[in-house]
């Protein structure tokens, strides 16, 4: 494959983690019932209010927002950030063995935690793999 066209699929690959992590976004502007609603539909049971949960939703959904935002610099301009790359696609692995140990240790049904750890060590592995034609050009 080209070094255009690696360059190329590394700017798709990012621009999909930073869709993975700024869908958080969502959580910091939804209401309570929408985000409860959104969790049930992924596989939770039926969470009481409490503000601290709702505290705690926001700051953490806040923070993967960041995070995805991240990633969107990077894939607007993946050379200017070339050096930093590797870090991205080690974040990336790190979440996705975080989420699998942890998944497995929960017994937790195949969706959504398959697909989020697939699109952690997939996304990663692609970042690492394809970093160098961002250096190249």
């Amino acid at each position: 494959m080209s070094v255009q066209a690696q360059f190329r699929l590394l700017r798709i690959v990012l621009f999909f983690c930073a869709i993975a992590w700024g869908i958080s976004l969502f959580g910091v502007f939804a209401s309570w019932d929408a985000a409860t609603d959104a969790l049930r539909g992924l596989g939770a049971r039926e969470i009481a209010y409490d503000r601290m949960l709702d505290y705690w939703l926001r700051m953490a959904a806040g923070a993967f927002a960041l995070v995805g935002v991240g990633y969107l610099m990077v894939a607007v301009n993946p050379r200017k950030y070339a050096a930093i790359l590797h870090w991205f696609g080690w974040l990336m692995i790190l979440e996705g063995a975080v989420l699998l140990v942890h998944g497995f240790r929960l017994g937790l049904p195949p969706f959504p935690f398959y697909g989020d750890v697939t699109a952690c060590f997939a996304g990663g592995g692609a970042i690492l793999l394809l970093r160098k034609s961002a250096s190249s050009g």
